[in-house]
């Protein structure tokens, strides 16, 4: 045991060949450059779905996190990667495997002169411990290990990148449905609203007051009008299927429960968005590229160290004998142990290649982490302006609907009072459902574009892994 203690030591403090890692440093802004009106720099939160108070939004999202069968797969690679990385370590040590072997064997009288047909006949039993250590004197081992734990570190930030994108598109379906659902009730309004037209219209005809021209024209619109509900309720039922499905259930799941109409819920008046400092530290894509480049780097060293001799010992310790009985006996004793060296000093060449290759393969993996941080501040950039704009659009809509339906309202006065003829009502009501329309999927924007601001900073990435992680 103190010789291995000795040699273990003699190991550590050996040379890893190969560059030595170093995280690279990536310069940003201080600040992101559409910060304007409505943001902070305060650190986002991770469970952004409850700020909007709405129960049935956090079930959702916090069921798909649970249940989604991406992560479900994505937790799988990231255990198979973490299963590799242990294994790695373990080839830091001696490997000890334990056999066991009966042989009965006959010698030919050729092979065995003057020995009796039953001394031909031999028998052996053997038992025995074998050992096997690569003594990692150039650190080819260690470095192996070590993009081993980089790689595993790569699979928990895909994992987590995976949770961040499952939020956001959980919260998108739903915006997406309660908007889907708010635009399906201006179509039902108006129709309401030209269904009474219609009535109206014939009522004034048959005191002939009015005309068949009046009455076709306000069907055509009434029908029109009604030809756009069918589509919606398709949308609200699809959107209904993929929040399902998001949650690990099938289509139809969430069907009875969330076609029932409600309002998208308020949205905040400020939203924390952090500094591009810290979405560099906090968004795990870019996490996954920097190990994945981490882990790259360390296999140059694994490549680097066949330039050099490796080094193994071996030894077998165990029982030979001729009787089951006589096994571990003192005269059944048998050891031997060794060492061997190979080296591949007569085919360098290749061994450089695969150094070359190795080194591309960093300076690819350091490129795509560079190209990810520049992706990353892109998207939240986008992300920032859109939710601005989309804001400041929704409330010129919102003042546009107002008008609209106020326009609407004396179209019919004067008309009814004989003051303009009947397509200036119609044309007020067709201007009422499109304004109004325009502003629900306006609604629906803004809050897709908050959670495209969410998603971009990295938001829906908990403390701790789900309960899916739980093994």
């Amino acid at each position: 045991m103190r010789s291995l203690a000795i040699i273990s030591t003699l190991l550590l403090a050996a040379c890893a060949v190969g560059p030595d890692y170093q995280p690279p440093e990536a310069e940003v802004a201080p600040q992101f450059g559409q910060l304007g009106p409505g943001y902070d720099e305060n650190q986002p939160v991770a469970a952004f779905w409850q700020g909007f108070g709405d129960a049935r939004l956090s079930e959702l999202v916090e069921g798909a996190l649970a249940a989604n069968h991406d992560l479900k797969a994505s937790l799988a690679r990231l255990d198979q990667a973490r299963a590799l990385a242990r294994l790695s370590r373990k080839d830091l040590w001696p490997t000890v495997t334990a056999g066991a072997n009966y042989t009965d064997s006959k010698l030919s009288a050729a092979e065995a002169p003057g020995l009796s047909e039953d001394q031909r006949d031999i028998e052996i039993y053997t038992a025995s411990f074998d050992a096997f250590w690569e003594l990692d004197l150039f650190g080819r081992v260690r470095r192996g290990n070590e993009a081993a734990r980089a790689s595993a570190e790569a699979a928990a930030s895909d994992f987590h990148a995976l949770q961040v994108s499952v939020a956001a598109e959980a919260a998108r379906s739903y915006f997406e449905l309660r908007g889907l659902q708010e635009q399906l009730r201006v179509a039902q309004d108006n129709a309401d609203n030209q269904a009474e037209t219609l009535r109206l219209t014939e009522a004034r005809r048959d005191f002939g007051r009015g005309t068949d021209l009046d009455v076709s024209r306000a069907r055509a619109q009434f029908e029109f009008t009604r030809s756009r509900i069918p589509a919606l309720e398709a949308l609200v039922i699809s959107a209904a299927h993929r929040l399902a499905v998001l949650n690990g259930e099938e289509p139809g799941a969430f069907l009875a429960e969330l076609e029932p109409p409600e309002d998208l819920p308020p949205l905040p008046d400020a939203v924390a968005v952090g500094t591009p400092e810290g979405l560099l530290r906090r968004r795990p894509d870019i996490s996954a590229a920097e190990r994945r480049l981490h882990s790259a780097t360390a296999r140059v060293g694994v490549a680097t160290a066949d330039l050099f001799p490796r080094v193994t010992v071996n030894g077998l310790l165990g029982s030979a004998a001729v009787d089951l009985g006589d096994l571990f006996g003192s005269d059944s004793e048998t050891w031997a142990y060794g060492a061997s060296v190979g080296w591949a000093f007569l085919d360098l060449g290749r061994v450089r290649d695969r150094i070359e290759a190795s080194e591309a393969g960093a300076a690819e993996s350091l490129a795509l982490y560079e190209g990810t941080v520049l992706r990353a501040l892109e998207e939240t950039e986008n992300a920032l302006v859109t939710y601005s704009r989309a804001r400041r659009e929704g409330e010129h809509l919102n003042d546009s609907s107002e008008a609209s339906v106020e326009a609407a309202r004396l179209a019919r006065l004067r008309y009814e009072g004989g003051a303009t003829d009947f397509l200036q009502v119609l044309d007020a009501e067709r201007s009422m459902l499109d304004a109004q329309d325009r502003a629900a999927q306006s609604h629906t924007r803004v809050a897709t574009a908050l959670v495209a601001v969410y998603k971009s900073v990295a938001g829906g990435w908990p403390e701790r892994l789900p309960e899916i992680a739980q093994r």
